[in-house]
């Protein structure tokens, strides 16, 4: 199989064609906001928070001051009763209400209803739903073609080799040096389809994340709401699923008397243990990759700011910042494999800890 050579012209092309990637998303947002020095100072906080937190539209772009989104369905309830679906983009048009229905912006972005100060009930298809929903659609294009070439070959004649081939030796990795060590060659069986299906949704999802530009883009797991329901079914799995030692380690550990009873030190420590672990899994994912996304938009503002204050100053802090910024996505590569990585693994330690291996003997 001939190699291909990592000749200067080559690599030339592999920057440039990052470079082309990233200036992308540099570009997405200076259609948004003016450089001119008459505009307005940049607001960077309001430029990374807007692009971070989940709304009820995709705003892809603007262009000669006309905003291109894409406007998602909005399913609320009245507080009265009655359910309401229509579009968002009625929301966005002049007076910002409908059917009196309107999106306090002063209260994280989210729908209330007139005359109450309690959110109604809201099942709308969201930015990070619909990013949600693109991933599981990537994932069956990877899965799918993958099973079907398994149910046409024999796997003990032939190996899978390309694409596959690389499907399998990631998914291998990740069961064997992962789930299996981590739970135990006795209970990991039961865990390692959902811990799988873990780490590539976190995978995929952080990939698609560091897309500039639609279908990516939405900050995913920057959302806290979507790893605490991560981290929720795993403290489900570890604490329905435990075994009797388990819970015996907890409420009744081998340690001394004088620890555990008459004042239940351990016990209260060990019970506290209990929710702090899936705590622990949910803030790690959350800030890591809320805080890279931060980065990165704050380094691309930088650019807005410096050309408010010259024309000289700003095309120099460009290539600084384009230069930072390749650095920052490069790395936000590795955090992204890293995240899902480690979420998984302790994911399935903590498991792997309700079922301790001593209970054999």
């Amino acid at each position: 199989m001939m190699q291909q050579k990592h000749t200067p012209m080559n690599i030339l092309k592999k920057i440039s064609l990052v470079g082309c990637f990233f200036l992308a998303g540099i570009g997405t947002l200076t259609a948004q906001h003016e450089t001119t020095p008459e505009a307005k100072p940049v607001d960077v906080q309001e430029i990374v928070f807007s692009h971070l937190s989940d709304a009820y539209d995709w705003h892809i772009t603007t262009w000669n001051g006309k905003h291109i989104s894409i406007y998602l369905p909005v399913i609320v309830k009245h507080h009265q009763g009655g359910w309401e679906i229509f579009s968002s983009k009625r929301l966005h048009e002049e007076g910002h209400h409908y059917n009196g229905f309107y999106i306090d912006e002063n209260r994280k972005g989210k729908i209330y209803e007139e005359g109450y100060d309690d959110r109604p009930w809201d099942l709308s298809i969201t930015k990070d739903v619909l990013q949600i929903w693109i991933n599981i659609f990537i994932l069956l294009i990877i899965f799918i073609p993958c099973a079907r070439w398994y149910k046409k070959h024999d796997i003990t004649k032939e190996a899978p080799k390309g694409f596959v081939g690389a499907i399998e030796t990631l998914t291998m990795y990740i069961h064997d040096d992962v789930i299996k060590s981590c739970i135990g060659e006795k209970h990991y069986k039961p865990y390692a389809p959902y811990l799988l299906t873990v780490f590539f949704f976190l995978f995929i999802t952080n990939l698609m994340g560091l897309i500039p530009i639609f279908p990516g883009g939405a900050n995913v797991t920057g959302n806290i709401s979507i790893t605490f329901l991560l981290a929720f079914i795993t403290f489900l799995l570890v604490n329905i699923f435990g075994s009797k030692h388990y819970w015996k380690e907890i409420l009744w550990p081998d340690v001394p008397m004088l620890i555990k009873c008459p004042i239940p030190l351990m016990p209260v420590v060990e019970i506290i243990g209990i929710f702090t672990k899936p705590f622990a899994l949910m803030v790690r994912l959350f800030a890591n990759m809320f805080g890279g996304h931060t980065i990165i938009l704050s380094l691309t503002c930088l650019i807005f700011i410096t050309f408010g204050i010259s024309k000289e100053m700003g095309t120099s802090m460009t290539f600084v910042s384009f230069l930072m910024l390749l650095f920052m996505n490069c790395l936000e590569l590795l955090v992204a494999f890293l995240q899902a990585y480690i979420f998984t693994m302790l994911s399935a330690i903590f498991i792997g800890l309700a079922h301790p291996q001593h209970e054999e003997n």
